[in-house]
């Protein structure tokens, strides 16, 4: 492998190739594909450069970079505190941009072999079923715009940047449909004075595009606050309320309610879980969430308690 490395590097050497530094094929390698990726997609890019990879190979020459450098990146990374689902992230936008340098200069490819860190799944704090409950009868007394967007979230998994995006063009109510087409998230400025800025953009899949059935438990509370075509379903005006703000809104109200604090996205993961325990089909459900195959739904979103384990082995009924 080593002597594979070596021959690479002094055929790259001979050609003028090694001159180049991580810096410069960075932002070569940009400006191929930020046109044709989405603005929240390139700023992420920039974002990870910017803090991760370009402060440790910068000034390396791409010739140069090996294996073992690409390891010691990802070991510096760890002691960060990164988690390893970041690093594969960061380390997949790497091997993008090698695949680029080994493409137009024809240089050994040092991202060829690597081996990514084993993900841990998340470890996702839910309420459990008494809390819910609980905050179900809160969002029943005090219904308003924040209330109404805990209650969409937790009937129909929907991401809090889809939910914060949301119009009342997107419901139909006599229909019973909620159409999810767009989502709103801070994203980092490339160029400009200030350094983030909210965009409304296509959700991160085709997938993520999707229409979902409206509970009857929502319609009556969807028609209290019905407004304009145009007007944001959890703002009620003509400008949306941003997604931080919503999370805010909710750690208030969970605190208010006596309640642990969860993040806002645990109101999905509890949409997926009630939904199995309530016999949901799988397929049914992934669409639902906007999930690409049944294996994500399945592995990152549904979790059985310990009680739900019990009940489901006294059913065994063995003759011994």
């Amino acid at each position: 492998m080593e002597k594979k490395i070596s021959e690479a590097r002094q055929n790259e050497k001979s050609k003028g190739y090694c001159i180049k530094t991580m810096s410069v094929l960075f932002y070569e390698w940009y400006q191929s594909i930020q046109h044709r990726v989405k603005e929240s997609t390139a700023a992420n890019y920039m974002m990870k450069a910017k803090k991760h990879i370009l402060p440790f190979f910068e000034n390396c020459r791409i010739g140069d970079v090996i294996p073992a450098n690409i390891y010691a990146f990802m070991e510096s990374k760890k002691k960060d505190g990164l988690s390893n689902r970041y690093i594969c992230d960061i380390i997949i936008l790497m091997k993008s941009i090698f695949k680029y340098a080994a493409k137009t200069y024809h240089i050994f490819n040092p991202m060829d072999g690597i081996t990514l860190p084993k993900k841990k799944a998340p470890d996702i704090k839910l309420l459990d079923d008494n809390e819910q409950s609980q905050l179900q009868q809160y969002i029943a007394n005090h219904p308003n715009r924040s209330t109404l967007g805990i209650a969409l979230s937790l009937s129909t998994g929907i991401h809090i940047g889809e939910l914060t995006a949301l119009q009342w063009e997107d419901i139909d109510l006599k229909k019973r449909i909620l159409t999810v087409k767009k989502t709103l998230q801070r994203v980092q400025c490339i160029d400009g004075a200030t350094k983030t800025k909210l965009i409304i953009t296509e959700p991160k899949s085709e997938s993520s595009c999707r229409t979902i059935p409206i509970p009857e438990c929502m319609v009556e509370f969807l028609t209290k606050f019905q407004g304009k075509t145009k007007d944001y379903v959890i703002s009620g005006c003509e400008k949306a309320t941003e997604p931080r703000t919503m999370q805010y809104r909710f750690t208030k109200i969970l605190k208010n309610a006596k309640l642990p604090s969860v993040h806002f996205h645990a109101l999905r993961h509890m949409f997926a879980s009630n939904c199995v325990k309530l016999g949901f089909d799988v397929k049914a459900l992934s669409e639902i969430l906007g999930h690409s195959s049944v294996e994500i739904t399945l592995n990152r979103y549904v979790h059985s308690s310990f009680e739900q384990k019990q009940a489901y082995m006294e059913r065994l009924k063995l003759a011994f």
